[in-house]
């Protein structure tokens, strides 16, 4: 479990194939590896992946080939934005984050309104009904407030902060991006919808 708060900005440096997927190296240097052991999980760029290898501030994750199949930004070299597992006894200062990616969006607009940038995304059809106005979205990892919901595209804002110390910084119109919905919504509707 994570919470959506961007601990640091790691970078994949390679990427080998395997028989179904890859098998990532990231430079975790920044995010701090010394508690860090084999089996635990990180977020990168929203998706929970398991640590295979360590070496000093290198992480090393296999990537199925399922994973890859729903999921952005993992198949080549660049920068992801990192967070470690949630302990019990952490604050939450965002919202509840599995790291199990709901869909892939595409950015539609990225522009700067003051000292602030709106962010509209596009969101698979089957995701839309799930991100509600002020309700909670994860955007690569990255724990936002919906602002607007215009059909199947939602608008963010991201203050000065969170443009700095993320990868988002980075977006631009087409760019396809990892997308968790609030874990409450999809509850909430599997407990209202008829059992079959």
């Amino acid at each position: 479990m994570f919470s959506g708060i961007v601990a640091a900005v790691g970078s994949i440096t390679r990427v080998a194939a395997l028989d179904n997927g890859y098998r990532l190296s990231i430079d975790a240097s920044a995010l701090g590896t010394v508690d860090i052991a084999i089996g635990d999980s990180v977020a990168c760029s929203g998706v929970c992946l398991t640590v295979v290898g360590i070496a000093g501030g290198q992480l090393d994750f296999d990537v199925s080939g399922e994973t890859l199949s729903c999921t952005a930004g993992l198949d080549a070299p660049g920068e992801v934005n990192l967070e470690k597992a949630l302990r019990l006894s952490d604050r939450l200062g965002g919202h509840l984050v599995t790291g199990h990616v709901d869909g892939v969006g595409q950015v539609v607009g990225f522009r700067q309104i003051g000292e602030s940038w709106e962010l509209a995304v596009r969101a698979p059809r089957e995701l839309a009904r799930y991100i509600a106005r002020k309700g909670s979205i994860t955007i690569d990892g990255v724990s936002l407030t919906v602002n607007l919901v215009e059909a199947d595209v939602f608008r963010v804002n991201l203050i000065p902060h969170t443009v700095a110390v993320t990868t988002l910084k980075r977006l631009a119109a087409g760019v396809r991006v990892n997308l968790e919905v609030d874990l409450i919504a999809r509850y909430c509707e599997r407990l209202l919808s008829p059992q079959k």
